[in-house]
């Protein structure tokens, strides 16, 4: 096919299968990572629904259904499926809470992104000053960030608290991006889908679970700085596929699906395959890069990097049956 966009074919419509959304994608997606899950996920669930109460971030019914929908117990086990149960449950924590802001930020930021200032402040705040939180959910994120700093070391502490305001700071460029006129284009939508992933905060959490602390020259090699990126463009690329329903029907922005969509002016089938061969280059590069740097690591380098696999393989398994994402099943894939 002659006709690119940014690297990418043209996808033409005989090459779209019958069936629906859910059957093109996994016909479709390239996943070398089998299934596993972390035998404390039920553990797990449980002390999420514990912990969520105790905050009041439940107390609304709205954000209690959308957890029940979303499962982030069950997305972190099968994220980290041989993770210790106690390093486990804060990674389930974490991932509802982040599920919950996120949700919040985008109501609260729809029509206005200074609307969101206070409660972006807050979290850094947190993070930055060990500033005292004001609200139910930044008493939530400085609980986090108490259980992080006694699990982990110093360093890990402090990348995970990094990584953590990266994505703040990414949710008020989603609310910028969503209120504009102009279209966002695929390199820009990508660009803000890796801060509001959200996927990083959890790596100085992966390394926290093996015996060792990775040696900085291993930590920020260039191989392992890339390797970084790809496993985190990949895990939260495969939602965007399950999701792009969803939010195209809620006015969505930042989803690869729907970029791919706007830059073509193609139909959601034709974007959600344009966007699956996306995905499917930065899996096989990831795998590329893996199997060059994988005899020169230390095992706590392998166990770091086997983290990141379990980030793509996870968000990959999840996608797949959470009811949040359930228009995908049921979503023709014929033009």
């Amino acid at each position: 096919m002659s006709t690119t966009y940014e690297g990418i074919p043209v996808v033409c419509g005989s090459e779209i299968p019958t069936g629906s959304l859910k059957e093109l994608i996994e016909a479709t997606l390239y996943m070398p990572f089998s299934f596993a899950i972390n035998p404390h996920d039920r553990e797990a669930a449980a002390g999420v629904d514990s912990w969520l109460r105790t905050w009041g971030l439940t107390d609304d019914p709205v954000m209690a259904e959308m957890i029940v929908r979303t499962r982030p117990a069950e997305l972190a086990a099968l994220n980290s499926p041989a993770m210790a149960s106690d390093v486990l449950q804060l990674v389930a924590d974490q991932i509802a809470y982040q599920f919950i802001f996120d949700d919040r930020a985008e109501e609260v930021g729809r029509r206005q992104p200074s609307r969101l200032l206070p409660m972006l402040s807050e979290s850094i705040g947190i993070l930055r000053d060990d500033a005292p939180a004001t609200t139910s959910l930044g008493a939530a994120l400085a609980d986090l960030y108490r259980r992080v700093q006694e699990r982990c070391t110093p360093a890990q502490a402090a990348r995970w608290a990094w990584n953590c305001r990266e994505y703040v700071h990414g949710l008020l460029y989603e609310s910028v991006a969503q209120t504009q006129a102009l279209p966002v284009r695929i390199g820009l939508c990508s660009s803000i889908r890796a801060l509001i992933a959200g996927v990083e905060p959890f790596y100085p959490l992966c390394e926290a679970d093996a015996p060792h602390e990775l040696h900085p020259e291993e930590l920020y090699h260039p191989t392992m700085r890339r390797l970084g990126r790809l496993a985190a463009d990949a895990a939260v690329w495969i939602p965007d596929l399950y999701s792009a329903v969803k939010e195209q029907r809620e006015g969505g922005v930042i989803n690869l699906a729907l970029a791919h969509k706007r830059a073509h002016s193609c139909s959601l089938p034709e974007a959600v395959i344009l966007a699956i061969r996306q995905i499917n280059g930065t899996i096989r590069e990831f795998e590329r890069l893996y199997a060059e740097i994988e005899p020169e690591l230390s095992p706590a380098g392998v166990a770091y990097v086997q983290g990141m696999v379990g980030w793509i393989r996870g968000c990959y398994y999840w996608s797949r049956t959470v009811p949040r994402y359930e228009e995908a099943a049921t979503t023709t894939a014929g033009i």
